[in-house]
Order: C-alpha cells, then sequence, then structure tokens
C-alpha cells in the first residue's frame, strides 16, 4: 500500500501543540508528511513547546513517537515555491494549517500566494483537494469571520480548535488530541487517537 501524502502547515498563530500532534499522529500510520513551518511559526514553536529548532522528526521521536514502517517527513521551505505541493500537477491527500494564524487566513481567502504555504492552499482550492483550516484567535473580528466564510465558499473546512470535554481529559494533550481526532476524520483516516461519543 502507498503511504498518504499530506501537507501540513504550522503558521505563527498560538497553538503550534496542534499542528505538532497532529504531526505525531500522522507518523503512526502509513504517511508521508510534507511540512511546512513558517517563520513566525517556528518561533511560536520555541516558545511554546520548547521546540529547539532540530528536525521535526528528530524532535517527535526525542518526545517518544512512534512511528509507522512507511512513515516519512520532508521538511520545505516556505519560500521554496519549486516545492512539489506548489503545482497542481502534484497529487497529494489534502491539507491542513493548523494552527492557521488571521494572516494565513486572510491570504488564502483572498488568492494571495506570497509564500509556499497560501500558494499550497490556493493550489488545493482550485485543485478541489481537502483544505482542512484550523484558525487560532480570539476574538474574531468580522473581518476574521469573513474571511472564513470566502474560505469555506471555495471550498475549505474550517476546523476551530475546541477540544471536547465529554470523555474528561486529564492532560493538555487529552485536550487537543480531541481536535486532531476531528481533523484525521475529515482526511479520511481509521484512528484511535482520541475517544469518540458513545465508545
Amino acid at each position: 500500500m502507498k503511504p498518504k501524502k499530506i501537507v501540513v502547515a504550522i503558521t505563527g498563530a498560538s497553538g503550534s501543540i496542534y499542528g505538532v500532534r497532529l504531526v505525531r499522529a500522522l507518523m503512526a500510520l502509513p504517511v508521508r508528511v510534507y511540512l511546512v513551518v513558517s517563520p513566525s511559526g517556528r518561533q511560536v514553536m520555541m516558545h511554546e513547546i520548547a521546540y529547539a529548532g532540530d528536525s521535526m522528526e528528530m524532535f517527535l521521536r526525542g518526545s517518544g513517537a512512534v512511528f509507522h514502517e512507511c512513515a516519512a517527513i520532508d521538511e520545505i521551505r516556505p519560500d521554496d515555491f519549486a516545492a512539489p505541493m506548489a503545482s497542481g500537477s502534484f497529487r497529494h491527500d489534502g491539507m491542513v494549517a493548523a494552527p492557521c494564524s488571521m494572516n494565513t487566513l486572510a491570504a488564502i481567502a483572498n488568492g494571495i500566494t506570497d509564500n509556499g504555504i497560501h500558494r499550497a492552499a490556493d493550489v488545493c482550492l482550485k485543485e478541489r483537494r481537502p483544505l482542512i483550516l484550523v484558525p487560532r484567535e480570539t476574538p474574531l473580528s468580522l473581518i476574521h469571520l469573513k474571511n472564513m466564510v470566502r474560505a469555506a465558499e471555495a471550498g475549505a473546512v474550517i476546523i476551530p480548535p475546541s477540544p471536547g470535554f465529554y470523555h474528561r481529559p486529564q492532560t493538555i494533550d487529552d485536550l487537543v488530541d480531541t481536535v486532531v481526532a476531528r481533523i484525521l476524520d475529515h482526511l479520511g483516516f481509521t484512528h484511535d487517537v482520541s475517544p469518540r461519543w458513545g465508545d
């Protein structure tokens, strides 16, 4: 079985743990992740999760993540417009921006492609591929809300990082993983990342 290909972008909003936990969950599956972290996203990771700037694979393995034998991470610079997902001819199975900053949301909603993350998202929309945005901001201005509507009308799925509490989470990871589980559901993966209602 060929690994699925998923693009993951981590942008400069608080909540980098959502993107990192998502990549961690994907690495337990037969998935090739094309990871793009914006410069501000990297700064947030260093501040919020003690990321030291090494490769994501090293960071995850150092934290005890389990890798599927067919899993892989390709780390791509956000200024690399020759990256595979910058072209519509490159076939992949979806893209997630987690967290999605309001700057990234605005660019995607308005068709602005001034970096590799924006371009990859624009390609998803024009090629009708899954695009999931995890917007991390509060409160939301009318501009933010209208940009979410524009993105949704263009084909994106908006998944706010609103964790569930019905399974009585004990840790921050438990909370984050309820959101990660919904993202994986919308990408079509079978998983047991977080308990489901009724299980």
